[in-house]
């Protein structure tokens, strides 16, 4: 809940002589440690731990506070508040929120409209987001208003419930959709996040796998439900989604020993993925883990080096192969990069200079290439020898490297 960051923001608060109180709901393990931290920033006469409290306690406490604060974090272990339901209570008692641009929390509190997110962990900006409303009666009572009636407007129970009920009655009744054949080479395609702006071309290679017959599956492992679906809806259609996050994490947190495993030979890495990335992977990976082994899949490619993250996990987990394309500009550092291509099968890069002794399975990709500027692909073509003109035999030769790979795991896993 971040409340050790709530405390120092009423620190710096009481600094700046403000006049306050805060009251925190709520026990657990770390109570005697926050009492501690209060007493030694000499807060005990703004700050006060109430404990648990009785659900009508908590509303009269909600009814009698000016602001409702929640300094949501993530974890060491990545998991964090996903959409904390005390937020739409404290809205629907018309309190201005602050809180934390984190999981769902955005999808409840509209920054500057039902009151202020800050980034997680960011003592000051809490500070000043508390500030600002303290000192501003009206600004609480304009966010308090609308927070009310977007509670009123999106999260009644007959706007909530009644939707999900039709739904699950049409899937009840609706054909299940026939399971691909289980004899066959299938791939996966792991895809982090869709639609992905760093990855234009991801589309057109998806349709371009389609309409050679390619058994490819794209997983995606995160949907960005700001996106405008008007223009790919077919290929949408394509598309396996994971659950959601909330089902993810309880994969997650139903996995100790796996998670302990995965955090053991991360420690023994010489290079990295930082944590955050490795985290949100690893999640991703324990629940595609089953999906694949369902399917009889085996063979997965990255479609990113973030989806690499996933594929090398599940490599241990699983006991699949793994491909990988490495976008241009990607948010992994090069050696780990290096180290992450040896251990597959082959893949496509945009920068030639990683392909050095990679072997022929990696490929320059010329997909890449076919969105740059002439000018830049023939001085690419004069550099690295690469003929770019071939794109049609490009897709051609990829389809059966993915084949090939497909088959020699399958060979591989038959022979233990």
């Amino acid at each position: 809940k971040g409340f050790e960051h709530l405390i120092d923001a009423c620190a710096e608060l009481a600094r700046r002589g403000l006049d306050f109180t805060c009251e925190i709901i709520g026990d657990g393990p770390l109570r005697d440690d926050l009492q501690t931290k209060i007493d030694m920033l000499n807060l005990s006469p703004r700050v006060s731990l109430l404990g648990s409290l009785s659900q009508e306690a908590v509303l009269e406490k909600l009814q009698a506070a000016d602001i409702f604060a929640l300094a949501s974090v993530m974890d060491r272990q990545g998991a964090s508040d996903i959409f904390p339901t005390v937020i739409i209570e404290a809205m629907a008692a018309a309190r201005p929120v602050v809180s934390t641009r984190l999981a769902g929390i955005s999808e409840s509190v509209m920054h500057g409209e039902t009151g202020l997110l800050v980034p997680p962990g960011d003592t000051i900006a809490l500070a000043q987001a508390l500030q600002q409303l303290i000192q501003n009666a009206e600004l609480q009572t304009r966010y308090g208003r609308a927070g009310r009636a977007r509670v009123e407007q999106h999260f009644r129970i007959e706007h909530t419930v009644v939707p999900l009920l039709q739904l699950l009655k049409k899937t009840a009744v609706a054909p299940a959709k026939p399971k691909a054949p289980l004899a066959g080479h299938q791939i996966a395609y792991l895809i982090d996040c869709w639609p992905d702006k760093g990855l234009p071309l991801l589309e057109r290679e998806l349709q371009e796998m389609k309409r050679r017959n390619l058994p490819i599956v794209p997983f995606v492992c995160e949907l960005d439900s700001t996106a405008d679906f008007v223009a790919i809806d077919e290929l949408v259609q394509e598309l396996e989604f994971l659950p959601d996050a909330m089902a993810i994490e309880a994969e997650w947190r139903a996995n100790p020993a796996l998670e302990q495993k995965l955090e053991q030979e991360r420690a023994q890495e010489e290079h990295r993925a930082s944590s955050a990335i490795f985290l949100r992977q690893a999640r991703f990976a324990l629940v595609l883990r089953k999906l694949l082994l369902d399917r009889r899949i085996s063979h997965a490619h990255a479609t990113s080096s973030r989806a690499v993250v996933c594929a090398l996990i599940l490599q241990s987990i699983a006991d699949l192969t793994i491909s990988a394309t490495i976008e241009p500009h990607s948010a992994l550092p090069q050696n780990w990069i290096l180290v992450a291509l040896r251990r597959c099968k082959g893949g496509r890069l945009s920068d030639r200079r990683l392909l050095k002794g990679l072997g022929k399975t990696f490929l320059f990709d010329r997909a890449a290439a076919d969105s740059l500027p002439k000018k830049i692909v023939r001085l690419l073509e004069q550099k690295s020898e690469i003929d770019l003109t071939k794109r049609a035999n490009f897709w051609q030769e990829w389809s059966e490297l993915l084949l090939q790979w497909s088959r020699a795991g399958r060979d591989e896993n038959k022979a233990q």
